[in-house]
């Protein structure tokens, strides 16, 4: 497959996006520390690099009942709840999230995590072998709840019940699944990474965490849940600042792209 091609020569990959920037007109970035990758990376001219912030769709994703959330998902109505959500893979660091949910068993014995994504890549099966591994040797069996990739309409549904989002990435070019929990009005708990920098207000929306330790993410949880109105702050600080990332917004600032690229003078590729 081509992930599998890309998997084995690594450099392929990096000299097509180097060839590819050089012979574009204009590069497209998600936010300003993708920008900034790019021209150092490829020596892109940042003349050339707009940035095209992607958006949520707020007809979806939005706050609401934590309670009523959890009832429609059959989830416990008691107890703190962690969520992770994304492509299983090594680089969104599944088994971090999950050892989180072990450093909390002295505050919260109570806490569970639900993990909603499937494998993606030539990795991803063997990165979710191994997460349920770690899940068995940690003895979490019965506080870890591993859910299919669901769609946009149920997906909400379990930001909503959860009282924090973990995001513990080694790498994020943007982060969206930190932009749709901020919609929902929930804390986020994420690797000081890419673009998580620009979504994350860190102490207002969330916690940025510089440390790759589950511990240092733990005790941002801590700090969460064990503050119900900072987290209730957090949330509704979350909610106005996910308001300024919309579709309609995106496709104004590409539209204004095209317009230029149609009136500009055009790069020659030789």
């Amino acid at each position: 497959t081509p992930e599998e091609v890309v998997a084995d020569a690594p450099h392929r990959r990096a000299e097509a996006e180097a060839e590819v920037i050089r012979c574009s007109d204009t590069v497209l970035a998600s936010c300003e520390v993708e920008a900034a990758q790019i021209s150092e990376l490829y020596e892109a001219d940042p003349t050339r690099i707009r940035i095209v912030a992607p958006g949520v769709d707020h007809a979806f994703f939005g706050p609401g009942d934590r309670a009523q959330a959890r009832r429609a998902l059959a989830l416990p109505s008691s107890g703190p709840l962690l969520l992770f959500v994304g492509r299983i893979q090594p680089l969104k660091a599944l088994p971090t999230a999950i050892r989180v949910l072990e450093e909390m068993r002295d505050g919260h014995p109570d806490a569970r995590l639900v993990v909603v994504g499937g494998p993606s890549g030539p990795h991803g099966q063997e990165e979710l072998r191994h997460s349920h591994r770690v899940v068995a040797d940690l003895g979490l069996e019965d506080r870890v709840l591993f859910v299919p990739p669901r769609p946009h309409e149920l997906l909400s549904t379990y930001y909503r019940a959860a009282d924090v989002c973990i995001v513990p990435s080694r790498s994020e070019s943007f982060g969206l699944v930190a932009l749709e929990a901020a919609a929902c009005g929930v804390p986020v708990v994420a690797s000081d990474v890419g673009g998580l920098r620009s979504l994350i207000d860190d102490g207002r929306t969330g916690f940025l965490v510089d440390e790759t330790s589950p511990s240092a993410f733990a005790r941002r949880v801590h700090e969460i849940l064990d503050a119900p109105l900072v987290a209730e702050r957090m949330g509704t600080a979350a909610v106005l600042r996910a308001r300024g990332y919309t579709w309609a917004r995106a496709a104004a600032v590409l539209r204004e792209v095209y317009a230029e690229l149609t009136t500009g003078q055009l790069v020659e590729c030789s």
